[in-house]
């Protein structure tokens, strides 16, 4: 894509996983980049930022900015024509479901919205939005029309008390719409992926991607894995489908972005065929009524109710619409996890055994 790069563009959460891919396909590109960050004089976490700008074309210039701080984005939002919203918490593990996840995505996604609406120069707001808005639990993909999830299905089965995290995306995704739609001058489009893989641009990154990951090979799930499955995709197929949303003038609505549907136990026979018997890599699923039983004794974001309508159920989505509008190509997934392991053994991120 050529692009005008005379303007900035803002990517918000500039350290998070996927927007670190974002921010370096932008350099690469030669924009300047408004980074904005929640500590700019954290160097341990905006150095491999500017490693990046030193080895590419496009400058970077990092802004201070909170999800939950009113205005705070609009000294980083002035003069951008495009503005890439992906600061939103990632977690299941979390004490206060809206304290820890709600408000940060919600009320986050509107004082950046209400901010675009206060900056003239912005044409274009791509969110980073999830596959967790179109869907809750597994169950919920064979009320889906033809049993496969698109754009058009929305989740309504999440609640702060039942899969908070996705009930946090969909609340901030309906919130962008209803910013947008209340107002004529900038475009919205979202970018709803599934579970996300792959390399991170920084050593250490935080993301509930690398602790499956970490537990597949460690020897925590060496016993067995629940009967799950999940669509996946490349983090650099994301952070490419954000840039054709942002860029691409007929661009416009949802995209659903992934690459395959596995199981674990699918990526857990990848990661063996790759890198061998030596790890612990589990060999079998569990039966559903073991995790229903045990689960929640062992992991508190496993709920019995989870379980019941989440294990054994198939995972089905459209994502025609990403590769004809966008022009998406996916990676497979056997080397996304496989760059991904080899990255977190190099940087000790898992170990054999811990």
């Amino acid at each position: 894509m050529t692009q005008d790069t005379s303007r900035p563009v803002l990517v918000t959460g500039a350290t998070g996983y996927l927007a670190g891919w974002i921010v370096r396909r932008l350099l690469e590109e030669g924009f300047t980049v408004h980074a904005a960050v929640r500590d700019p004089d954290n160097e341990a976490k905006t150095a491999h930022l500017k490693t990046m700008e030193a080895d590419l074309p496009g400058a970077l210039i990092l802004f201070k900015a909170d999800l939950l701080e009113e205005g705070s984005y609009g000294p980083a939002m002035e003069n951008c024509r495009i503005v890439f919203h992906t600061a939103s918490p990632f977690t299941l593990d979390v004490e206060d479901p809206q304290h820890d996840l709600v408000d940060p995505a919600v009320k986050g996604t509107r004082n950046v919205l209400e901010t675009a609406n206060r900056t003239e120069s912005v044409e274009r707001v791509v969110l980073t939005s999830s596959c967790a808005a179109i869907y809750g639990d597994n169950a919920d993909v064979s009320n889906a029309p033809g049993g496969v999830l698109t754009e058009a299905v929305w989740n309504r089965s999440s609640s702060l008390d039942h899969q908070s995290y996705s009930y946090s995306k969909v609340e901030a995704e309906k919130a962008a719409w209803k910013i947008a739609e209340a107002q004529d001058r900038w475009r919205l489009v979202t970018i709803n992926p599934a579970l996300i893989v792959g390399p991170g641009t920084a050593d250490s990154q935080t993301s509930e991607s690398f602790n499956l990951m970490r537990q597949l090979g460690d020897g925590t799930m060496k016993a067995g894995v629940p009967p799950y499955e999940f669509g996946l995709v490349d983090v650099r197929d994301v952070a490419e489908a954000h840039l054709k949303g942002a860029f691409l003038p007929e661009a416009e609505g949802r995209h659903i972005v992934y690459a395959e549907h596995h199981s674990l136990l699918d990526l857990a026979k990848m990661l063996r065929e790759e890198f061998g018997e030596s790890w612990p890599f589990p060999t079998r699923e569990l039966p559903k009524w073991l995790v229903w039983l045990l689960g929640p004794i062992t992991n508190k974001a496993i709920t019995r109710k989870m379980v019941t309508l989440n294990m054994g159920y198939p995972w089905r989505a459209d994502n025609s619409k990403s590769k004809q509008a966008l022009g998406m190509q996916y990676r497979s997934i056997k080397s996304s996890i496989t760059e991904m392991f080899r990255q977190m053994i190099d940087t000790g991120a898992v170990k054999k055994g811990d």
